[in-house]
């Protein structure tokens, strides 16, 4: 069956075509015979209950420096369309978020990959939250004295953005360190949310594991291993990927996490695993897939439309 797929996502001619997740995703619409629109989130339209966007047809081709070709601009009903996937990257701001406010007036009857009401009810530090036995010791606060009693009770803190992500803003504040008031400080400056802080993990110096689940069930995993002197393993910051198999534990994490996601229409996360601690779970625009692919022999993103195409067909 022809289907019509949009994705909405940052600029098309600047992703990296060795690692970007939205792009192995369209090559394998494109596979199936789907016809490819593309917009970016700036041009979502809500006109008279109608959600709109000024798309363009798209092209893929694994070849560095001639990677797609775009067809002349078309005013789309989302509502025509049959699947639009939702890739761009954060920040998760109110700019994000009003995108999810918009494509919620279309999905389910358009499929929003991840469902819009669901990312947005799931920031990916606050999410995790939900699930218990599963987190490190975690403060979400600005009170002074709520921060103050979790560190003399946990000493060697992880200090970073409520809303950050790609490792930025992350601070790793050990027991003698006196720079904690001081980052504190900036992050009052920047940002009217609360900080999170979590009792560092010394595990994370042999890597931070990105698993991937498809549909609520773990397809893949990557571990990442941060660079000499860095407690950051983001691929953004130099952190080197490494293949890796799933642990009993990390298995256990999932099995636990994996029917909320299924339920909430996730059908694409990733989420971050320190030694035995979920830290993050990625339901924005995760990545991952072409590094899993590689090191697995595997083809994630076919899983992931397999999923997709099964929930379409449930619904005809």
């Amino acid at each position: 069956m022809s289907r019509v797929v949009a994705i909405q996502m940052d600029p098309v001619d600047g992703i990296d075509i060795d690692a970007d997740s939205t792009f192995v995703l369209g090559l394998e619409a494109q596979r199936r015979g789907y016809e490819l629109l593309y917009y970016l989130p700036p041009s979502l339209s809500l006109r008279d209950g109608r959600v709109t966007a000024r798309c363009q047809p798209l092209t893929l081709r694994r070849e560095q420096g001639n990677h797609f070709s775009l067809g002349a601009p078309r005013h789309i009903d989302l509502a025509d369309v049959d699947v639009v996937l939702l890739r761009q990257d954060p920040p998760y701001d109110m700019s994000y978020l009003t995108t999810t406010y918009l494509l919620e007036h279309i999905h389910p009857e358009t499929l929003v990959v991840n469902d819009p009401t669901e990312v947005r009810n799931a920031p990916e530090k606050i999410f995790v939250t939900h699930f218990e036995d599963v987190l490190p010791p975690t403060l979400i606060s600005r009170d002074p004295l709520e921060i103050k009693s979790f560190r003399d009770e946990h000493k060697d803190l992880i200090v970073k953005p409520l809303y950050g992500n790609g490792g930025a803003g992350v601070f790793h504040i050990g027991p003698g360190d006196e720079n904690l008031n001081v980052v504190l400080e900036l992050f009052a400056d920047m940002f009217r949310e609360p900080v999170i802080i979590q009792k560092y993990l010394p595990a994370v110096r042999a890597g931070d594991k990105r698993i991937i689940l498809v549909d609520g069930v773990a397809a893949g995993a990557i571990n990442r291993v941060p660079a000499p002197n860095e407690a950051r393993s983001n691929m953004h910051v130099g952190g080197t990927p490494m293949q890796s198999r799933l642990t009993p534990r990390e298995e256990e994490i999932c099995e636990i996490i994996g029917p909320t996601l299924r339920e909430r229409g996730m059908i694409f996360v990733g989420i971050d695993v320190i030694g035995d601690y979920l830290t993050e779970i990625n339901v924005t625009s995760p990545t991952g897939l072409q590094e899993v692919n590689r090191f697995d022999g595997v083809c994630l993103e076919a899983q992931i439309w397999d999923a997709i195409d099964g929930r379409l067909a449930a619904s005809d």
